[in-house]
């Protein structure tokens, strides 16, 4: 009869995962605790980790970033998951940004002020539907961001169709006033013309 090995015990590290205050996190918090993952976002005092991104989801965001700047004026700069202030309890991280040049001050910034950033885009992946659904546009509305994008994986094709919303200025909400399929031509927050076919050649 032969003896089952005895296992080891582990001596990989187990995570130790910061505890929040009672007051839950400010954004003072999301900037200098140690050890966070990648793309922390600070939403109504909590930290949300995010998961792995889907291939699609690095895509989507090229295009974008790149359709962007081929037409954005030089008084606006756009940007890729940098962390936006909303308040001292909220600091969530749109995947594109469209802000005023004057906001950016420095390549060591981590940040920019909501008061500064005219368009915000989520890319819709899995884990994040609900926030990028819900969650985040009623805060980006809350704050005066004036436009949003939500972007999302056509079934067939793979292809991103882009959801264009716009903050209407009585009800302080935003309202749909497109849905692009193959491409998304539009002029505001400025003259934008996107392919958006042209993920296939990424």
């Amino acid at each position: 009869m032969t003896a089952e090995p005895i296992s080891e015990p582990s001596t990989a590290p187990t995570p130790r995962w910061p505890v929040p205050p009672q007051e839950g996190w400010t954004v003072d918090d999301l900037h200098t605790l140690p050890g966070l993952p990648p793309h922390t976002e600070l939403i109504d005092g909590s930290l949300v980790f995010v998961s792995p991104q889907r291939y699609f989801h690095s895509l989507a965001i090229d295009l974008l970033v790149n359709g962007l700047r081929s037409t954005v004026p030089t008084d606006l700069k756009v940007s890729r998951e940098m962390t936006v202030v909303i308040d001292r309890r909220n600091g969530p991280e749109p995947d594109v940004s469209v802000v005023r040049k004057e906001a950016v001050k420095s390549r060591d910034q981590t940040y920019f002020p909501v008061a500064d950033v005219l368009l915000a885009v989520e890319v819709v992946s899995p884990e994040s539907e609900a926030r990028d659904r819900d969650t985040k546009p009623h805060k980006y509305a809350a704050a005066g961001i004036p436009h949003y994008w939500l972007v999302e994986m056509a079934g067939g094709d793979a292809h991103p169709v882009v959801q264009v919303y716009e903050l209407g200025k009585a009800s302080g909400t935003y309202a749909l006033t497109g849905i692009h399929h193959d491409r998304l031509k539009i002029n505001v927050p400025f003259d934008i013309d996107i392919d958006l076919t042209a993920i296939d050649e990424l």
